[in-house]
């Protein structure tokens, strides 16, 4: 195979191989078209520059490693190296059999080199039936480039998929009524595709769907049932942990159990609603593309027509407000806001926990002016207040 820095292993010298012999036999001489030892070896020697064994090799079977490299790939450049290494290779790799295979760390473009090229790489993905590629897309249309209308198509074609993010974020659009009024909001088609994505095994999802009945939010509450959505939840982040670790399970179980305070991973900075730390879900690509491209233009105030807007103030998150007042304030301290009650209870365990406090406690110190801050509140009060 020639790449740019030449074949990437030797070619078989049968011309040296047949000299080294002592001569061809009738057979080659035969194969060669006969004439003078000479002139055969030097036929032979002009077949053998042209002979490349990666040419021989079929196209399905490149494709078939192409297609697992792109579902594995840790990075978009991975598979752009790939169109980079030869001629075959870029015409192999842009098959809509490798594009639509493309795993979600593929589609992890940064906010900062955000282009029309990578425009036109993840709408060529989308195009080919990439369902990463269609969620990817249709969340920066939807949020960063106020395409509503091409981020939400793009957004459903992945959750006809079966795209458990997609369906969890649609969900969340239509709990918020984003893109739109007040008026629009849906909260009975919020619940439908939260519980779609609740089915896929989606854990935010489950989250939400557990608040929703425990609260009677867009449909006929249930505590019981809620609070088993919510265990669901926190066994599912836990399994996730679990099968993810470097070391073994039962490693990991033991290391639970002989924890001194506290039943978990005492380092880990989320602690689940049931009793166990587990490390903070990594966040998808595209909520990681979201906060930082708001991050780089000072949120989206600093867009036009963006004044008043607040981004939800869960640190994976990166969803921002369409409109002014869409998100929901913490009824406690009012200090921040969020997109979902998933996000909600993630950040309150995560960050806001130790952070929150009544606004009129602050304002009393405030007016008695002794400089020290307030004491305390209970938290577990807090909890429920925060969930509302």
């Amino acid at each position: 195979m020639n790449t740019r820095r030449g074949p990437s292993y030797p070619k078989t010298n049968l011309a040296a191989a047949v000299a080294a012999a002592g001569g061809m036999g009738i057979r080659q001489k035969r194969l060669y078209g006969g004439g003078t030892t000479r002139e055969l070896r030097k036929r032979a020697r002009k077949a053998t520059r042209s002979v490349d064994f990666f040419d021989g090799l079929p196209d399905d079977l490149l494709l078939f490693i192409l297609s697992n490299l792109s579902a594995n790939a840790g990075d978009p450049a991975d598979v752009i190296n790939v169109f980079l290494t030869c001629r075959r290779f870029n015409r192999l790799g842009m098959h809509p059999v490798v594009l639509s295979k493309l795993s979600a760390k593929g589609t992890a473009v940064r906010a900062d080199n955000w282009c029309e090229s990578a425009h036109r790489f993840l709408k060529r993905c989308a195009d080919a039936g990439s369902l990463e590629a269609s969620y990817t897309l249709g969340m920066i249309k939807f949020y960063c480039l106020e395409n509503r209308g091409g981020g939400t198509s793009l957004m459903a074609k992945a959750a006809m998929g079966s795209h458990s993010a997609a369906l969890y974020s649609l969900a969340v659009i239509q709990f918020n009524g984003s893109g739109g009024s007040k008026n629009d909001k849906d909260l009975r088609a919020g619940v439908a595709l939260c519980a779609r994505a609740a089915y896929l095994g989606h854990v935010d999802a489950l989250r939400e769907l557990g608040h929703c009945l425990q609260d009677g939010y867009g449909v006929r509450q249930n505590v019981a049932e809620g609070r088993r959505f919510l265990v669901q939840a926190n066994a599912r982040e836990l399994a996730s942990v679990l099968s993810s670790a470097s070391s073994s399970a039962a490693a990991t179980l033991m290391s639970l159990q002989s924890a001194k305070g506290t039943r978990g991973f005492p380092s880990c900075s989320l602690l689940s609603d049931f009793g166990c730390n587990v490390p903070a879900p990594e966040a998808h690509p595209a909520n990681r593309f979201m906060a930082a491209w708001f991050a780089a233009r000072g949120g989206p105030a600093g867009i036009a027509g963006g004044d008043g807007l607040r981004m939800c103030s869960h640190v994976g998150c990166g969803r921002p407000e369409t409109r002014r007042h869409e998100f929901r304030r913490c009824s406690v301290c009012g200090a921040v806001n969020y997109c979902s009650r998933a996000c909600q209870a993630l950040d309150w365990k995560v960050a806001h926990k130790v952070e929150c406090a009544p606004m009129d406690r602050w304002l009393n110190y405030a007016v008695v002016g002794d400089g020290e801050a307030p004491p305390p509140a209970n938290h577990a009060v807090m909890a429920n207040r925060a969930a509302e």
